[in-house]
């Protein structure tokens, strides 16, 4: 099968930073679904592992955690999908990626494809979608009121690919007042168009434009990008007892300036439950399948914003370079 792949980690501007490459074809075991690959999305841990990390079985190593496409096999013990179903899915960081003509994926972590989109379209949304949604519910609990304090999130970088969704989701799944962070005037339009409420600007101090607002101390923040940078300000904005939650890796922060709120610190990462294979794996499918419900309710709309065909060496490193 064809498939994009290389065999040393490093930069992109070299030559074999990303190679067409032919591959045998996979076979489904246990709940394994075979998928025949449509459309891929490429997120910042694609370059992140391009230009760190080698192949550990084989010669090649394949990147890609964002895909949509159809069921052309499924292994003996799959019970949720047939041949012939159409799907959406962001894959496992531990196993083989999807930038290839034919992927394996564990059907307790893939959803149905939302019926308007098309196969790019759906394509861009789970491994955002199922990250702001994880952060909200099992991480923030979002649905649990911080005593005294406002009935707010603040997004910080809420037009970046999480931060897309993480709005829309906040508008559309919560009673939440949406506070988002751009700094640019596309991107501060773009961000309103998703549905936040508020749009302040992450270039200045957050704290003063949040207590501008006059809603109160938000109970909840979303930091996906810069935190390191913003940290002092979220610890004097965040209500007393609030909760914070960040996806980026900043070098390091001053977790005792939460202490005297008594604020929690909570890290999201959406390939936890498929590298552990936690008891509640099959939540990830869950939660794409209400991502496809809002999508195809018209509640929410896919983040993708460029396009690129086909799915080749030279289109990848193109990616790779904008990201």
């Amino acid at each position: 099968m064809r498939a994009i792949g290389y065999n040393t980690p490093g930069a992109i501007d070299r030559k074999e930073a990303l190679l067409d490459i032919d591959l045998p074809k996979p076979v489904p075991g246990g709940r394994d679904l075979l998928v025949e690959v449509r459309a891929v999305s490429v997120n910042p841990v694609d370059y992140k592992v391009r230009r760190s990390t080698g192949p550990q079985d084989g010669d090649w190593k394949v990147l890609g955690w964002d895909a949509a496409g159809v069921v052309v096999a499924v292994g003996p013990d799959v019970s949720s999908f047939k041949v012939g179903d159409e799907v959406f899915y962001a894959g496992s960081i531990t196993r083989p990626g999807a930038n290839a003509e034919f992927h394996l994926v564990d059907e307790r972590i893939v959803g149905r494809k939302p019926q308007t989109l098309d196969w790019a379209e759906a394509a861009a949304l789970p491994l955002t979608a199922l990250t702001a949604w994880e952060a909200f519910f099992d991480r923030l609990n979002v649905a649990k009121p911080v005593p005294g304090a406002a009935r707010a999130i603040l997004i910080v970088g809420g037009a970046g690919g999480v931060g897309s969704i993480a709005v829309q989701i906040a508008r559309q799944a919560t009673d939440l007042t949406v506070i988002a962070t751009a700094s640019r005037r596309e991107t501060t339009e773009w961000v309103s168009a998703m549905g936040a409420h508020h749009v302040i600007d992450h270039s200045k101090p957050l704290a003063p434009q949040v207590a501008e607002l006059g809603i109160g101390a938000p109970a909840f923040v979303f930091s996906t990008t810069h935190t390191e940078q913003h940290v002092a300000d979220i610890a004097e904005l965040i209500a007393p007892q609030g909760r914070f939650g960040l996806i980026d890796d900043p070098k390091g922060f001053e977790v005792m300036l939460f202490k005297r709120k008594a604020v929690s610190i909570h890290h999201e990462l959406m390939f936890t439950r498929s590298v552990y294979g936690t008891p509640d794996k099959d939540e990830q499918g869950r939660i794409l399948n209400e991502v496809a419900r809002l999508v195809d309710s018209g509640q929410i709309r896919t983040t993708l914003t460029e396009r690129l065909s086909p799915i080749d060496a030279g289109n990848l490193k193109r990616v790779h370079a904008l990201i």
